[in-house]
């Protein structure tokens, strides 16, 4: 199958009328829509918005490729759309974005089309293919000039099959891994960089790809034991348990695409942890990448968990406006609604599985599917009990090692019982042992934390809440969506369960300041931001006001000193503010829509203005002004 066969006339877009990121995604889903190629086009939106919040598809060098494989996608399609002036695209390398392509993969497209999907990244990564594009003036040209290329490259590769290829190593022995969450773009334009990059250095190198069709190019046993060092270039998690003992490089999949070079050059001199297994923490090399699995375990339970807490949080909220206690049938404001609605949200709906959720990710990003199960139930003993999150973060690393432990331990029994493991060894014998451990061993002490926490929360005052308020609040703006705003976060949420409500009033105080703050530095500072920051900066309005921290993170990544350090200042300042006016908030999520449920709703925005105010001034002073 080529390109051609899914990018046609009628999914083209010569000049996209386009100038700002959303804009442009807009433009390219109506083009697929009017076209035919789409279920439901608002649906396909949310998809690639969902991806694009996973990170960037504008990958640079001019180009962007938003992709989805969804049930809202009829046929696998590609559409095309080049701007001349260029939009900014918050690219890999902050250039703005001329080229567009925009790919449609269905949730049921078969390998063919998803070869040739992939196939599309690995031309671009070519600059004369991509001013060819650029100069391109019809539709049918753009169509020739692809056909063209992808004939070109059908050609190499047939020479190179039938020259055969050189597959013993020469000096140094690298090998690489390359995934992202959809597997239809990055995982492909990584491999390729890395691969060129390799050859233009003269080291050998084989890269795996885990793409949407799965594995190709498999890393051997063998070749694992011969390498140096392993890349691994990955938004999502691959199979790391095979590199134990080897240096390894774990950075996201686009500083593969962006940083071959240098990855290449660290993976050489071994400027990187010794992997030790998910057993055990890594040792050496930098903070980040010898922490990552801890975290990104921790963070694959929180991310899962949050669609619960903010939909049961704001249904919860929402039964509030007939009344605090309309819920109540025994009270005289009673409200069937309201108790519906705090039914549905509250303990009986979206708030009863929380803790399950976050046990179970935990265990599932630790031992793969397998460990799902076992998280589940160990996590509801841990709710039942009265265990709360601590009790959930618990369950979920025990069952995940525990099923890790059984993987290891059925390996002795036969090759013909392989296809039960997953489906009756594994569940049976990690639910009972989970189980028993929470029950006999885990439950009654971590209850008895929880119930010291809440009688801890309960006596603060004074000095002790301030304190308390300036350290949940900052924590929110340290990372900005990362482990350490997650931990603030899951902290307030807890203090909520014990029914102590100001903990997490300065918790999200602490993180609607950053993106707050920053839309009011680029307001009153203009002269100390670009156009494209300025026009990023109105939308953080709206990001900080529904309580979205991560809308500060393009102007972090860009300038991390001076914007996180006003950030958290800020945070910090409104955190204790929050905590010193004895602000109290029983919503979980929600920003300016749930301000009216808290008990001194003016105070709270005031304390929410100061802290993005300082943030606001701090920032727009200690800036160099924008050239």
């Amino acid at each position: 199958m080529k390109i051609t066969d899914l990018l046609k006339k009628d999914t083209i877009i010569l000049h996209l009328a386009s100038r700002e990121k959303e804009q442009v995604i807009d433009e390219l889903v109506g083009k697929l829509a009017d076209a035919g190629r789409l279920n439901d086009r608002k649906a396909f939106k949310a998809a690639i918005l969902k991806r694009e919040e996973q990170g960037t598809t504008g990958i640079g060098e001019g180009i962007a490729i938003p992709h989805a494989k969804t049930t809202a996608v009829k046929t696998p399609s590609i559409s095309f759309g080049r701007s001349d002036p260029g939009v900014d695209y918050e690219s890999l390398d902050g250039q703005p974005a001329h080229l567009f392509f925009m790919i449609a993969a269905s949730e049921g497209a078969n390998d063919a089309h998803l070869e040739t999907l992939a196939r599309l990244s690995t031309l671009l990564m070519d600059e004369a293919f991509r001013k060819k594009l650029l100069s391109a003036s019809s539709e049918q040209q753009i169509i020739s000039i692809i056909d063209e290329k992808e004939k070109e490259v059908n050609e190499e590769e047939a020479v190179e099959e039938i020259l055969g290829e050189d597959t013993s190593f020469s000096g140094k022995q690298i090998l690489a891994v390359t995934a992202c969450p959809t597997g239809i773009a990055h995982t492909y334009m990584a491999a390729d960089a890395l691969k060129a990059q390799a050859k233009e250095m003269g080291i050998d190198i084989k890269v795996e790809t885990n793409g949407s069709s799965g594995i190709k190019n498999g890393l051997t046993a063998a070749e694992i034991e011969a390498a140096d060092a392993i890349i691994v270039a990955a938004d999502k998690q691959v199979e790391m348990n095979r590199f134990k003992g080897k240096h390894v490089i774990i950075v996201p999949v686009a500083q593969g695409i962006r940083k071959p070079g240098e990855l290449i050059q660290r993976a050489i001199d071994k400027d990187a942890p010794v992997y030790k297994g998910s057993n055990e923490k890594n040792e050496g090399g930098d903070s980040s990448e010898s922490r990552s699995g801890f975290y990104k375990h921790i963070m694959n339970g929180v991310s899962n968990m949050l669609p619960f807490v903010v939909g049961g949080g704001i249904l919860i909220a929402l039964s509030f406006v007939f009344g605090i206690h309309a819920a109540n049938p025994d009270h005289e404001t009673y409200n069937p609604i309201a108790k519906a609605l705090s039914d549905i949200g509250g303990g009986n709906g979206a708030f009863f599985f929380l803790v399950p959720i976050l046990a179970g990710f935990i265990a599932s990003s630790i031992a793969d599917r397998p460990g799902f199960a076992p998280g589940m139930v160990g996590g509801l003993l841990a709710a039942q009990a009265g265990a709360g999150f601590l009790g959930g973060l618990i369950a979920g690393f025990l069952a995940g090692y525990v099923v890790v432990a059984l993987k290891k331990g059925f390996e002795v029994l036969p090759r013909q019982l392989e296809g039960i493991k997953p489906v009756l060894l594994y569940p049976v014998f990690g639910m009972l042992i989970i189980g028993f451990i929470m029950i006999f061993i885990i439950n009654e002490p971590v209850s008895s934390i929880n119930k010291g926490l809440t009688d801890w929360l309960s006596g603060l005052s004074g000095g002790n809440a301030i304190l308390l308020g300036i350290i949940l609040g900052g924590m929110m703006a340290v990372d900005m969506g990362g482990p350490i705003n997650k931990a603030a976060f899951t902290f307030g949420i807890a203090a909520i369960e014990a029914q102590s409500f100001g903990p997490h009033a300065a918790v999200m105080a602490g993180g609607m300041v950053p993106p707050l703050g920053i839309a009011l530095a680029t307001t009153f500072f203009k002269h100390k931001f670009t156009e494209p920051e300025r026009k990023s900066g109105f939308t953080n309005y709206f990001m900080g006001a529904s309580f979205i921290t991560e809308g500060a993170i393009p102007f972090a990544a860009a300038d991390p000193v001076r914007v996180l350090t006003s950030s958290i200042v800020g945070s910090a300042i409104a955190g204790a503010l929050s905590m010193f006016f004895e602000v109290t908030l029983p919503a979980p999520h929600g920003g300016i829509f749930v301000i009216g449920l808290v008990n001194n709703p003016l105070l709270y925005i005031l304390a929410i203005l100061i802290g993005a105010v300082v943030t606001a001034i701090i920032l727009g002073v200690w800036k160099k002004k924008s050239v």
